[in-house]
Order: C-alpha cells, then structure tokens, then sequence
C-alpha cells in the first residue's frame, strides 16, 4: 500500500469514529418507555474496534514518515514540519497585512482620529505571497512522496 492510500484511510477511519461518536451520544439516554434509536452499547465496540485499527494505521503512517527521504535532503516528516511553520507563518504575515490595512476594524467617524498603518502593508502581502507559493511548492513535494512511497509495517 503506498503512503498516500494510507492518508486517505486514515481519514476515513478519523470521520467514521467522529459519526459514530455522535451516534453513541444520540442513543446514550433515551426516555422511558421508548426504544433507543441504535444500541450505543454496540455502537461503542464499533468505535473501539475502528480506533484500534486507526492507531495502527497512524504508527505505521509516522514510521514511514519517518523513514521516507525527500528529493532534496531531509525525511517526509521534516517536510510536514516546515509546511506546518509555513503555513502558520503565512497566516501571522497575512494577520499583520489585514490589521495593519485597517480589515476588521471598526467604523470610523469623521470626529475621530485618523489611524494610521504601523506596518508596510504592500510589503507584507508581497511576503505572503512568496509563503504561499512556498508552501504549495512543499506541499506538491510531499504529495508525489506519498504516491512514491510504500507504507512501513
């Protein structure tokens, strides 16, 4: 199984216990005299049947992760790191451009003082852009490596 397939099962196994979550919460109580509308006993067996086989696809996922090198030096989970941190610096730098622009802000009145940008608000979407294209560049990298890679066991 490559990687990839492997990332797609895991999502599914992580939506299948969040609805069967909801299930159980929704058949733990029911008044007397009526029928629960699904046995939650059952239910949770389900879920802990599922999370069990999850766990075992999210270890087997963080080995290969771990293991996997990339085209340009560093493993697959050095590249998940640095997408990570850029994405998180895209959303700081494109915050500062939005505030520093006055998006968000309340409205102003004619009597009121004039606010002012703190920050270079062309310069920071310029920044926010590189980042961008920076993380879809990384993110493409590591979406071939899934397809490439054969998940560990």
């Amino acid at each position: 199984m490559k990687l990839a397939e492997a990332l797609t099962q895991r999502a599914d196994a992580t939506r299948r216990v969040e609805q069967l979550r909801a299930r159980i919460v929704g058949s733990a109580r029911y008044q007397e005299g009526e029928v629960p509308p699904e046995d939650a006993a059952r239910l949770l067996v389900e879920s802990g049947e599922v999370l069990d086989s999850l766990e075992s696809l999210i270890r087997r996922i963080n080995r290969t992760n771990a293991t996997v090198e990339m085209r340009g030096g560093g493993s697959l989970t050095d590249a998940l790191a640095r997408r990570d941190v850029l994405r998180l610096r895209h959303a700081v730098v494109t915050a500062a451009a939005d505030a520093a622009a006055g998006r968000g802000g309340g409205r102003q009145l004619r009597s009121e003082l004039k606010m002012l940008s703190a920050l270079p608000v062309a310069e920071l979407r310029a920044q926010a852009d590189l980042l961008a294209r920076e993380i879809r560049e990384v993110d493409v990298e590591i979406q071939r490596t899934n397809w490439e890679a054969d998940l560990l066991d």
